[in-house]
């Protein structure tokens, strides 16, 4: 298993120093997130060869790897000009992937929840463009059900992903979302089983409404999908069921997961934060471990 930093609160940080920083914070791997100098959201990359090459010399130097490429794009957007431009980014992005040694992608659902059936649809419609890439390449993709995507609930997110059909397409489960994914976190994971392989792991408070009063924005029933991702401890999320849960499944035993810290509050506070998640990580390994 690799522990890995999502180090989107360090995206202004030159990319060749980035790796430098990763390896001062106590980290080895690092899931390669959007950036503007190199996968933008939602955009076509704008990473050339000579960038990677000189990215993969940075990387050897700081004794750091990719454990994963993080892009987002519209591949199950409504508009069918948005889903063919969200293909070609994503080959792309898949080439790039290969180039830095990486043979992990994760990703989201994408789409629209208003418009659900039409969103899967368009999702099968790129999945059936790019699956033949990914297994092509030897890349895997690691699946999320994303507030606000036209699937949020990890149960659902399962099986399409079981419905894929393919050992290069698996799932992943975001601590931070578990409100939004039904919160019934246990079941979520045990339900994936040998298919959950990749973690982000951050705090969240669960918004919805209790005792009818609840109410983090107006008016009650808002569509708003209300979340942050905190430390470790300063939300609502069980981290000794989830840990718990993870030493049941052995998930800290296989050789292909990845655990990835994705804390996104406080920027001012970005360094002492991926110093207290490496920590905090580190202990619930110990608690697995026994």
């Amino acid at each position: 298993m690799k522990v890995a930093l999502d180090p989107y609160m360090f995206r202004t940080t030159p990319l060749l120093e980035l790796p430098c920083l990763v390896a001062e914070l106590g980290y080895e791997y690092i899931e390669l997130s959007p950036r503007e100098d190199f996968t933008p959201f939602f955009l076509h990359a704008r990473a050339g060869d000579d960038t990677v090459k000189s990215f993969k010399k940075a990387l050897d130097a700081a004794g750091v790897q990719i454990a994963s490429h993080l892009p987002l794009y519209r591949w199950s957007g409504p508009d069918e000009d948005d889903r063919q431009a969200a293909v070609r980014y994503w080959k792309r992005a898949i080439q790039l992937t290969v180039d830095l040694d990486c043979s992990v992608m994760n990703s989201e659902f994408n789409g629209r929840p208003e418009q659900s059936s039409r969103s899967e649809a368009m999702f099968w419609k790129s999945m059936e463009e790019l699956l033949p890439v990914f297994e092509r390449e030897g890349v895997q993709l690691r699946l999320e059900p994303h507030p606000d995507d036209f699937v949020e609930d990890g149960l659902v997110a399962i099986d399409m992903i079981r419905g894929i059909n393919s050992p290069y397409v698996s799932f992943l489960y975001c601590a931070p979302h578990t409100f939004h994914m039904g919160g019934n976190m246990a079941e979520i994971m045990k339900y994936a089983g040998p298919l959950l392989t990749h973690l982000h792991l951050a705090d969240s408070f669960d918004h919805r409404a209790s005792s009818g009063l609840r109410y983090i924005v107006n008016p009650p029933g808002s569509t708003a999908r209300v979340h942050q991702h905190l430390d470790i401890g300063q939300g609502e999320v069980d981290w000794d069921l989830l840990f718990a849960t993870l030493g049941e499944l052995g998930f800290a035993d296989r050789e292909e997961t990845i655990m990835t810290s994705c804390v996104f509050a406080w920027e001012d506070r970005a360094r002492d934060s991926a110093t207290f998640m490496r920590a905090e990580i580190d202990k619930g390994l110990a608690f697995i471990s026994g």
